[in-house]
């Protein structure tokens, strides 16, 4: 039997246990006291009868002389003499042994001594079970044989011819004889029955008491909590929500919860938030009735279930080098760092595009004739910035590049591309772009967690082109759904990107550690008194009028006056190139337009401020980059810019003559040495920790997490995901079902701007791919 410890309730009930014992102890040995007091002060009456009696006759028989003459005897001598023998025969009866027991079954005491002993008993075995854990039979019978030996052998001589005793002795020697088969009785059903009912006694309140029903407040405040991605779907934000979830809860918050719950639950409720109150408030009650939620309609069970330990991250985007794009450079970071853990093993899923594409993608007309040769590319690339070997997988799926959304859309179902074995966590780069024509299995379904992390502000674009504000409304919505639908968590970048269901706001990005690299140099020159800053300002970023050009281009002219003799070096290339060229020339802006180039180039080395008027980006990656030389940034007051704030050298702006006075200001001084925390935090070690924290990886990771979402109530578990449906998962599941069957349909996928034939892969990716044609006939290729 296993070794329980000792609980406040449980030792209560022994020591009332022990009381009751030792009042019927007391009481049974007042009343014997009471007999033997009796019977002896009876006796003590007798023997002082008997000397009174005695001395009676004594004085009633005075010596007799020889009379001179002879007198008749007086009347008094004669009735002594009769009555002589009357009183031989009163003292003959009193002194026989039988007249005592006589005495005392006529005036014993009216209270009768009932002792139960199997009651004892019961509350002895049950106290050494609280006490020991394990019932030592034989020890408890030699320490009942003592006490009661003990306890018999105050009475003997005079009491041992008491009818109460000898009853007793009787009792006794039969409860010894009973003794001798306890170890049977100890496994008995009555000695089960009785550790149940003291075991029972320790429970909690909350289970001990009947918690009242859900009315229908609660029910309606319950829904709404859980609609509430799903109602911002029709515009109502989430702030209203919460507010009427907590008018409906609080109207029956104070009669039913506080009454369901004990007084020191309630009072760690109230000082928490109405969701979580509303949480196990619904977990309770579904408690109470014994329901146990085994999962809905579309839950699937089939998932990866790791082995020996060893966790499998796959990282999925939608991009990939040589093209230099924010979603090919840091998942291609992020993969190495992840990949230095010995807790999991990483593969990085990168799209393949075919020669055609290629050509309208990667720089300076660079192709690839097979998935090895790019994937040597990378990797080359990689070591060369990072300077260890990272130890990860490669991994391509099909891709077509969308010349008008100038973005590479997957084709085909891109999940089925990681082995089944593998199918643990998935990071999605950018969840949005990926899911927008996905059609196959649901991420959630396959993989035990999914996190997204978005890294482009789609709508901010989509509403610089025709019908914008349309476009942007339904993309909104688009963007919405299959977030909602295939992610466990969303990470945003920053504020600057739409507010998704499951997101939280985190910067997940670091620097390339080339960059670190040059600002230490930089600082070291700088300590040694040389000049590391020979040159003024200048501005990097594709030249595209949403990066920021259309932004720089109207400060500029608004104070041309202002900044007289101001001169500008811009780097980049891009679609927008000619336009934005022509109009710098036609207001005659001092704009020194070049090629593109790696921003870690030895030419930009002396540049002293970087200029970034983008508010189209959610985290500017040449923003971080030119503070990891040591520059000064002046940049827009913005939330795309809020990480970079805390540096001293990030210089922002909210109206055009601010940005005039931190233009003068940058360009008449030095910037700040980064200090070592502020290097480690533009790092992708830090970038790395903060992601495994606000993803959960770390917890997931180290098995902290068992699946299941509980609330902390004083050290009490309410398993909610176990207890009680999902609303949330129920519509989620519905959500991913409707996107199956609209992406499966051809024509609504050319509705929406899909490419044709990307919802299965082509004959030329299976060629590249090794892959297998699609089961089902590709109705634009005809296979």
């Amino acid at each position: 039997m296993a070794t329980h410890p000792q609980t406040p309730t449980s030792s209560n009930a022994f020591s009332f246990i022990s009381k009751g014992w030792r009042e019927v102890r007391d009481s049974a040995d007042a009343d014997l006291r009471l007999m033997r007091d009796r019977a002896n002060s009876f006796k003590d009456l007798a023997t002082s009868f008997d000397r009174e009696l005695e001395n009676f006759f004594n004085s009633a028989t005075p010596p007799f002389s020889v009379p001179a003459m002879r007198s008749p005897p007086p009347k008094e001598i004669e009735f002594v003499k009769s009555l002589r023998p009357k009183l031989s025969e009163i003292r003959r009866a009193y002194s026989s042994p039988d007249f005592s027991k006589k005495v005392l079954e006529k005036w014993r005491p009216r209270t009768q001594i009932r002792i139960n002993l199997s009651a004892i008993k019961n509350a002895i075995v049950s106290a050494e079970e609280e006490e020991e854990g394990i019932v030592d039979f034989e020890k408890r019978r030699r320490r009942r044989l003592s006490f009661w030996e003990e306890w018999k052998g105050e009475g003997e001589g005079e009491s041992r011819d008491w009818e109460p005793i000898r009853v007793l002795k009787t009792r006794l020697k039969e409860f010894e004889k009973r003794g001798s088969s306890f170890d049977a009785f100890k496994n008995s059903e009555f000695v089960e029955k009785v550790k149940s009912s003291l075991k029972s006694m320790c429970k909690e309140p909350l289970e001990s008491k009947e918690v009242p029903p859900l009315d229908v407040p609660e029910l309606l405040a319950y829904i709404v909590k859980q609609s509430g991605p799903f109602l911002d779907h029709l515009g109502v934000k989430r702030d209203i929500c919460d507010k009427i979830v907590e008018s409906l809860y609080s109207k029956c918050k104070n009669h039913q919860l506080l009454h369901s719950l004990s007084g020191e639950e309630s009072s760690v409720l109230g000082n928490g938030n109405i969701n979580d109150e509303l949480d196990l408030r619904i977990a309770s009650v579904l408690q109470s009735t014994g329901h146990r939620y085994e999962g809905g309609f579309w839950t699937d069970h089939a998932k990866h279930d790791p082995l020996d330990n060893e966790r499998h991250v796959a990282i999925v985007t939608t991009a990939s080098l040589p093209w230099m794009t924010g979603t090919a450079v840091n998942p291609l970071f992020r993969a190495a760092y992840l990949s230095q853990s010995a807790k999991q093993k990483v593969t990085l899923l990168v799209p393949w595009l075919c020669k055609s594409d290629q050509e309208l993608v990667y720089p300076s007309n660079l192709t690839f004739t097979s998935p090895e040769e790019q994937e040597a590319y990378i990797r080359s690339w990689l070591e060369e910035r990072i300077g260890f070997k990272a130890d990860f997988k490669i991994s391509f799926y099909p891709g077509k590049f969308s010349e008008a959304r100038r973005s590479i859309i997957p084709a085909g179902d891109t999940s089925q591309f990681i082995p089944s074995r593998d199918a643990d966590i998935a990071i999605l780069e950018e969840p949005e772009h990926l899911n927008w024509y996905h059609h196959g299995k649901r991420w959630t379904d396959k993989f035990n967690h999914v996190v997204g992390i978005v890294h482009t502000n789609y709508l901010e674009y989509i509403k610089r082109e025709k019908n914008g504000a349309l476009q942007a409304f339904l993309v909104k919505h688009i963007n919405n759904w299959v977030t909602r639908a295939y992610c466990h968590k969303v990470l945003r970048l920053s504020a600057a990107t739409q507010d998704l269901p499951k997101s939280v706001i985190c910067n997940v990005h670091g620097v390339n550690p080339k960059f670190l690299k040059i600002g230490e140099k930089i600082a070291a020159e700088r300590e040694l008194g040389q000049k590391a800053f020979t040159k003024g300002a200048y501005f990097l970023g594709k030249l595209v009028w949403a990066k920021g050009y259309k932004e720089l281009i109207d400060l500029l002219a608004k104070h041309k006056a202002d900044l007289d003799g101001f001169k500008l070096d811009v780097f980049g290339n891009g679609e927008d190139a000619n336009e934005v060229q022509s109009a710098a020339r036609r207001l005659d802006l001092n704009l020194n337009f070049q090629k593109g180039r790696d921003h870690a180039d030895d030419s930009l080395h002396g540049y002293k401020v970087f200029i970034n008027p983008s508010i189209s980006d959610v985290l500017c990656t040449a923003t971080a980059e030119a503070l990891a030389m040591g520059k000064f940034v002046v940049c827009a007051d913005h939330p795309s810019n809020e990480f970079f704030r805390s540096f001293p050298n990030c210089l922002t702006y909210r109206t055009s003559e601010d940005f005039v006075a931190k233009v003068k200001e940058a360009l008449e001084n030095e910037p700040y040495p980064l200090t070592p925390e502020q290097r480690y935090q533009l790092s992708w070690e830090a970038a790395t920790q903060r992601f495994m924290e606000y993803s959960e990886l770390d917890r997931i990771l180290n098995k902290e997490n068992n699946g299941e979402k509980a609330s902390v109530d004083k050290g009490k578990l309410i398993a909610k995901s176990a207890s009680m449906p999902n609303l949330t998962e129920l519509v989620d599941g519905g959500l991913a079902f409707a996107h199956y069957c609209l992406t499966g349909n051809e024509f609504l996928r050319l509705c929406t701007g899909a490419i044709p034939g990307t919802r299965d892969y082509d004959k030329q990716h299976c060629k590249d791919l090794h892959l297998l044609p699609p089961l089902v006939e590709n109705p634009i290729y005809g296979w």
